[in-house]
Parts: structure tokens; C-alpha cells; sequence
């Protein structure tokens, strides 16, 4: 089983260059390799998700290896969690791709493992499928996810938004959800230069009907970034929309800024049915 159409959510098959569902509905597979799974009239603004330059952005600072604690630890914790062949795994809102690829990397190394990265952008979906080769790429919508039901042992979710039911419908009966949020002190310093009254980020769980949390992390560690990497991190984030241009002038005109990161990490585990009962 692969992906399910996004309109009649009938199986989709691969043929030629294209994947097609049994009531004819056609989605092109595109020259680098994802499919766009997101019709139209799912689409809530014409170029939804990320823009272009706080893609270029993340991928300057994410290679730079700024989050690669983080990404180390989500994989960490995959691999003590599943299984070591034989696995498939969704990472919902996956960007261009940095997490999904170690992630289906270190799975990939101990055996079969089948890894999806899905967002609403499409310029993110073509930069990671463009690089990333060891991932299924597809533009789609976290609300609607074109997979078939008990299809994945896993499910990765950085930030991004999903609904409950849909992570309950796509993911197996004692299989996994980890989600990453910030911390209460989550760049508490670019909070200070864009606001009067700084609030740190609220720590109350989620609640996730149909999963238990089975453990939860807080990651954190200091950056020290000079103005263009400092600059890149908050282009990146959706504090860029707020910024003043003196708090631009502000990075742009220092040669060192000092900030935090903070993150949580909570593991989720999917109810079987009987458990599921009141």
C-alpha cells in the first residue's frame, strides 16, 4: 500500500509517470521524483506553506548543523522504539527534508524501511525530493492525508499541525507519534527583540485522542551565531513576520548573538481498540 487519492480516497497504482485511483483521478509524478497530492479546492491560499526564501533560509542553517542535536535525538529515539526491518514511517510537514533523510538513513541501515515525507509546500517538497533520494516525497495536506488506514508504525511531527483522528486512522495499533514542540524558553531572545512583554511558550501536552504519552524530553542547548546565520534563524520561524526592520538592523549590525533553544519531545503510542474502550 502506498498513497490513497486525495478525492475519491481510492487506492492510487503507479503507472508511467503518473499515479491513478480506479475512478481515473490522475496525479503526475513530477521530474524529481514527488507527487502532488493537494487538489485545488484543498488548497487554503494559492502557494500554501512556506515561501521560497524561508526555505533557502532553514536550508542555510540547518546544514550549518545548528539542529543537528535534534535530529539526532528524534532519530535516537525511532531507533530504540521500532522495530529493525520492515518499518514505514510519515514525517508530517517535513520541509525540504533535513530530519526525514537522517531518519530513513539510520532506519535504512539496520533493514526494509520505508520512509514518506509529506507538506503543503511544494517548493519544500521539490528541494528535499531533488536531494534526498532515500525518502517518498508528496505535497499534501496534514488535515487530509492520502494514506490508507493502520498504514504506518510511526509518525513524525515537527511543529507541524494534524488532527488527532487523522494520526488515529494512519497509524497502527501500538504504533507511535513524536511530536516536537519549543519549550518554554524556545528563542526567548528574539522574543525580546520583537516584543515589550515576552511570554514564555505555554507547556501544556496536547491532547491526542486515541494515543498515550509514553515519554516526554526537553532538549536545550545555547547558539552563537553571527548576523547572517542569526538572521537565517529567524527568517525561518514565523517571529520573522512580527520583526520590525530595526530588529533586522539589529542582527544584521551585531557580530555575535547568543539565544536558546528549547525543545520538547513527547512519544505517543497508538491505543488498540480494546484498550481504546471507556
Amino acid at each position: 500500500m502506498s498513497y490513497q487519492c486525495p478525492l475519491c480516497h481510492q487506492p492510487l497504482r503507479f503507472d508511467t509517470a503518473a499515479w491513478r485511483c480506479e475512478n481515473r483521478h490522475q496525479f503526475d509524478c513530477a521530474k524529481e521524483g514527488y507527487v502532488n497530492l493537494l487538489p485545488v479546492q484543498h488548497k487554503r491560499s494559492r502557494q500554501p506553506g512556506d515561501s521560497t526564501d524561508m526555505l533557502l533560509a532553514r536550508r542555510e542553517f540547518l546544514d550549518a548543523g545548528h539542529y543537528q542535536p535534534l535530529q539526532q535525538k528524534v532519530c535516537e529515539l525511532f531507533e530504540r522504539v521500532l522495530s529493525n526491518s520492515g518499518v514505514s514511517l510519515l514525517d508530517i510537514g517535513c520541509g525540504e527534508g533535513y530530519y526525514t533523510h537522517e531518519v530513513a538513513k539510520r532506519l535504512q541501515a539496520r533493514g526494509e524501511a520505508k520512509i514518506y515525507g509529506l507538506d503543503v509546500s511544494k517548493v519544500a517538497v521539490r528541494f528535499g525530493a531533488k536531494r534526498y533520494h532515500n525518502v517518498e516525497f508528496c505535497v499534501a495536506s496534514s488535515h487530509r492525508l492520502p494514506f490508507a488506514a493502520a498504514q504506518f508504525d510511526a509518525v513524525l511531527r515537527i511543529y507541524a499541525p494534524c488532527k488527532a483522528e487523522e494520526l488515529a486512522r494512519v497509524v497502527k495499533d501500538n504504533g507511535y507519534v513524536l511530536t516536537v514542540t519549543p519549550g518554554p524558553r524556545h528563542l526567548i531572545q528574539f522574543k525580546a527583540l520583537i516584543y515589550q512583554d515576552v511570554k514564555l511558550h505555554d507547556e501544556t501536552p496536547e491532547q491526542m485522542d486515541g494515543f498515550e504519552r509514553v515519554e516526554q524530553h526537553s532538549l536545550n542547548y545555547p547558539l552563537l551565531l553571527n548576523s547572517e546565520e542569526s538572521a537565517a534563524l529567524l527568517q525561518m520561524t514565523p517571529l520573522a513576520w512580527r520583526a520590525r526592520p530595526e530588529v533586522w538592523g539589529v542582527l544584521v549590525t551585531a557580530s555575535e548573538f547568543v539565544c536558546e533553544t528549547d525543545f520538547t519531545l513527547r512519544l505517543w503510542r497508538r491505543k488498540a481498540p480494546s484498550a481504546a474502550q471507556p
